[in-house]
């Protein structure tokens, strides 16, 4: 067992069933107050606090009441020290495919992700 690794895949449980329920429980549980999420729209930074993002995942219609097939993936995980971690995802929601970049801190015990960038790919 690769503790370390264990807990960090358990945050990104949380992350992945956030994203596909739209759940703030969920998304909270995963993201660190203090977290931001970064992307590139329309070649200007998007910078989104942790209540801004969590209100646009919660503020659409969920993947699961969709029934969309769920395509959540943990590419890498790369640790730079013991507390600090950084993970390649990928998912989807309907429509979009996405490639994020989460960095995660262990902060009292717990791993979050303090900041995510992201790409997103529409589909069809």
């Amino acid at each position: 067992m690769n503790q370390p690794f264990d807990e960090i895949t358990e945050t990104l449980r949380d992350y992945f069933d956030g994203i596909y329920e739209s759940s703030e429980q969920k998304m909270r549980r995963a993201f660190h107050p203090n977290a931001h999420v970064y992307s590139v729209v329309e070649g200007a930074i998007s910078d989104s606090d942790l209540d801004h993002f969590v209100g646009r995942v919660t503020g659409r219609a969920s993947a699961a009441s969709q029934n969309a097939t769920r395509t959540d993936r943990i590419v890498s995980i790369d640790f730079s020290g013991p507390n600090e971690a950084m993970a390649k995802v990928e998912l989807s929601i309907p429509g979009i495919d996405f490639v994020d970049f989460l960095s995660l801190m262990k902060v009292d015990g717990r791993w979050r992700i303090i900041a995510k960038t992201y790409h997103a790919m529409p589909r069809g």
